[in-house]
Protein backbone atom coordinates (compact mmCIF):
# COMPACT_ATOMS: atom_id res chain seq x y z
CA UNK A 1 0.00 0.00 0.00
CA UNK A 2 1.68 3.50 -1.01
CA UNK A 3 1.91 6.23 1.77
CA UNK A 4 -0.04 9.09 1.37
CA UNK A 5 2.37 11.99 0.48
CA UNK A 6 1.12 15.52 1.95
CA UNK A 7 2.38 18.94 0.16
CA UNK A 8 2.59 22.43 1.87
CA UNK A 9 0.15 24.81 1.31
CA UNK A 10 2.96 27.13 -0.79
CA UNK A 11 3.74 23.87 -2.97
CA UNK A 12 0.43 23.55 -4.08
CA UNK A 13 -0.05 27.50 -4.73
CA UNK A 14 3.22 27.16 -6.70
CA UNK A 15 1.96 24.63 -9.04
CA UNK A 16 -1.96 25.84 -9.36
CA UNK A 17 -0.01 28.99 -10.31
CA UNK A 18 1.87 27.47 -12.22
CA UNK A 19 -0.96 26.19 -14.10
CA UNK A 20 -3.06 29.21 -14.15
CA UNK A 21 -0.31 31.11 -16.04
CA UNK A 22 -0.34 29.17 -18.66
CA UNK A 23 3.92 28.11 -18.30
CA UNK A 24 3.26 24.18 -18.03
CA UNK A 25 0.30 22.06 -19.59
CA UNK A 26 -1.56 19.49 -16.74
CA UNK A 27 0.17 16.62 -18.27
CA UNK A 28 3.32 18.51 -17.87
CA UNK A 29 2.88 19.01 -14.38
CA UNK A 30 1.50 15.13 -13.36
CA UNK A 31 4.87 14.23 -14.54
CA UNK A 32 7.19 16.53 -13.74
CA UNK A 33 5.59 16.24 -9.43
CA UNK A 34 4.08 13.00 -10.01
CA UNK A 35 0.41 13.75 -8.84
CA UNK A 36 -2.38 12.85 -9.64
CA UNK A 37 -5.05 14.85 -12.02
CA UNK A 38 -7.61 15.02 -9.10
CA UNK A 39 -5.10 16.46 -6.95
CA UNK A 40 -4.28 18.95 -9.23
CA UNK A 41 -7.95 19.81 -10.03
CA UNK A 42 -8.56 19.65 -6.28
CA UNK A 43 -5.96 22.27 -5.20
CA UNK A 44 -6.95 24.69 -8.07
CA UNK A 45 -10.51 24.43 -6.46
CA UNK A 46 -8.51 25.29 -3.41
CA UNK A 47 -7.19 27.93 -4.53
CA UNK A 48 -9.85 29.48 -6.29
CA UNK A 49 -12.09 29.37 -2.49
CA UNK A 50 -7.96 31.15 -1.34
CA UNK A 51 -7.87 28.34 1.01
CA UNK A 52 -3.90 27.68 -0.29
CA UNK A 53 -3.32 31.21 1.46
CA UNK A 54 -4.23 33.25 -1.24
CA UNK A 55 -7.33 35.56 -2.03
CA UNK A 56 -10.31 33.58 -2.83
CA UNK A 57 -10.85 34.44 -6.65
CA UNK A 58 -14.37 36.34 -7.57
CA UNK A 59 -16.40 33.23 -8.89
CA UNK A 60 -14.68 30.86 -5.81
CA UNK A 61 -15.79 33.01 -2.75
CA UNK A 62 -19.40 32.87 -3.31
CA UNK A 63 -19.49 29.60 -4.34
CA UNK A 64 -17.86 28.47 -1.00
CA UNK A 65 -20.48 30.45 0.63
CA UNK A 66 -23.13 28.41 -1.48
CA UNK A 67 -21.49 25.42 -0.19
CA UNK A 68 -21.73 26.04 3.58
CA UNK A 69 -25.57 27.60 3.11
CA UNK A 70 -27.21 24.56 1.17
CA UNK A 71 -25.36 22.50 4.00
CA UNK A 72 -26.59 24.44 6.72
CA UNK A 73 -30.21 24.13 5.30
CA UNK A 74 -30.26 19.97 4.45
CA UNK A 75 -28.95 19.83 8.32
CA UNK A 76 -31.97 21.94 9.31
CA UNK A 77 -34.65 20.49 7.11
CA UNK A 78 -33.10 16.77 8.94
CA UNK A 79 -33.74 18.47 11.95
CA UNK A 80 -36.97 19.95 11.50
CA UNK A 81 -38.61 16.41 10.18
CA UNK A 82 -36.92 14.57 13.22
CA UNK A 83 -39.07 17.23 15.32
CA UNK A 84 -41.78 16.54 13.68
CA UNK A 85 -41.97 13.23 13.78
CA UNK A 86 -41.34 13.26 17.41
CA UNK A 87 -44.12 15.60 17.64
CA UNK A 88 -46.52 13.23 16.00
CA UNK A 89 -45.28 9.83 18.28
CA UNK A 90 -45.65 12.15 21.40
CA UNK A 91 -49.24 13.10 20.16
CA UNK A 92 -50.65 9.93 19.20
CA UNK A 93 -49.24 8.54 22.52
CA UNK A 94 -51.32 10.82 24.18
CA UNK A 95 -54.20 10.12 22.71
CA UNK A 96 -53.58 6.18 23.08
CA UNK A 97 -53.40 6.92 26.53
CA UNK A 98 -56.65 9.34 26.84
CA UNK A 99 -54.80 12.51 27.14
CA UNK A 100 -55.14 15.47 25.35
CA UNK A 101 -52.38 17.99 24.66
CA UNK A 102 -54.13 20.91 22.62
CA UNK A 103 -51.86 20.17 19.93
CA UNK A 104 -53.86 17.97 17.77
CA UNK A 105 -55.64 20.91 15.87
CA UNK A 106 -51.98 21.75 14.56
CA UNK A 107 -50.84 18.75 13.11
CA UNK A 108 -54.61 18.25 11.82
CA UNK A 109 -54.79 21.81 10.28
CA UNK A 110 -54.08 21.57 6.09
CA UNK A 111 -51.53 24.41 6.49
CA UNK A 112 -49.62 22.02 8.99
CA UNK A 113 -49.72 24.75 11.35
CA UNK A 114 -47.85 27.51 12.14
CA UNK A 115 -48.51 31.78 11.62
CA UNK A 116 -50.96 32.39 8.56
Amino acid sequence: MRNQRSFSLEFKRQIVEELMSGESRPAQLYRRYNINSSVLYHWKKQHSRGKLNNRPTEEGAPRDRIEKLERLVGRLNLENEFLKKGLQHSLSQSQRNGKSSGYGDVLASPSGGGVD
